[in-house]
């Protein structure tokens, strides 16, 4: 490797709340000569993060400016409300837009949840993060509203949270598929980006991962110099182990080890160095060997002990 040369590498960043480990080990197994390194970012730090090649790709949550970043869209998480446990709340499994009328609901500079209008009231002041308005929540000041894997991230014992639903549509002049103005819930959707200037064999590579490609598929991209010898480091690898074992194991096989190889080998082998040896042999394994070897010495029937010529009984020492 000359001096000008770098070793590849992929850096992943990645948003509060999200768990990329499954992805991670899958990349491991599968390019273990690219180390992968993840780097946490704040939701509003994540596009900056890919613009100025701080990551090679990112998961976050959409919305992402178009223009320049590609998205792949991988699931929408569920919308919960947090609440201290002792809470009226905490007594049911689910609660509703129109649940929180009455309550102040938080909501924090960081929050990505897009409202047409957020539920409930309104505090005196936004906090600003999601960690804050957990605070806020613990200290009795309001509820938070948020994506189940921020509320499962900042989780404390003395909170809990709910799934939070929209109320019933009822019919209205606008038709039957209307619903009240601001009822819906937001879901918080999970993405992949990565710059589209630099969608990289690596980057291809991590999208085939997400989207569940196996290791042969076809529908992946031609892999890179880099990813082809980590593959190839990893099969070498395998072959070797394989080959060690399985040498092993036939190896102790053929010299005459464990399935009946010894008794085979002395009654022939006995058998064909003269008649006296193939009579004892024959002895040995009740006639049938014995018989055998009789015929390759001596040419004849073979009596079970052992003949050197026709009619002669064999010597036996």
């Amino acid at each position: 490797m000359t001096g000008s040369e770098v070793p590849p590498s992929f850096r992943l960043a990645y948003v509060p709340g999200m768990t990329p480990t499954k992805w991670v080990r899958i990349w491991n197994e599968r390019l273990a000569g690219v180390p992968l390194t993840l780097v946490a970012v704040t939701a509003a730090e994540a596009a900056d993060a890919l613009r100025h090649g701080d990551a090679d790709a990112a998961l976050l949550r959409l919305p992402v400016d178009r223009a320049d970043l590609s998205a792949i869209p991988l699931y929408t998480e569920t919308t919960v409300v947090v609440i201290p446990k002792d809470h009226v709340g905490a007594a049911v499994e689910e609660l509703s837009v129109a649940d929180l009328a009455d309550e102040v609901v938080l909501h924090p500079l960081d929050d990505t949840l897009e409202w047409e209008r957020p539920p409930g009231r309104p505090a005196f002041e936004r906090p600003a993060t999601t960690a804050d308005a957990v605070e806020l929540v613990a200290a009795g000041v309001g509820l938070l509203v948020v994506p189940q894997s921020l509320a499962r991230l900042y989780h404390r014992k003395d909170l809990t949270y709910r799934p939070l639903t929209a109320p019933d549509a009822s019919p209205s002049a606008a038709g039957p598929d209307s619903a009240p103005s601001g009822s819906s819930v937001p879901g918080s959707r999970v993405a992949l980006s990565w710059p589209e200037a630099r969608t990289t064999d690596l980057v291809e590579e991590f999208i085939g991962i997400v989207r569940g490609r196996t290791v042969n598929s076809t529908r992946g991209p031609k892999k890179s110099p880099a990813a082809q010898e980590a593959a190839g480091r990893s099969t070498r690898g395998g072959a070797a182990r394989g080959a060690s074992a399985g040498g092993t194991k036939s190896g102790g096989a053929k010299s005459g080890g464990t399935k009946g190889g010894a008794p085979k080998s002395g009654a022939r082998g006995g058998a064909r160095t003269g008649g006296g040896t193939g009579a004892g042999s024959g002895r040995n394994t009740k006639g049938t060997k014995g018989a055998k070897g009789g015929r390759s010495a001596g040419g004849g029937k073979g009596s079970g002990k052992g003949t050197a010529k026709r009619g002669r009984p064999g010597r036996t020492s």
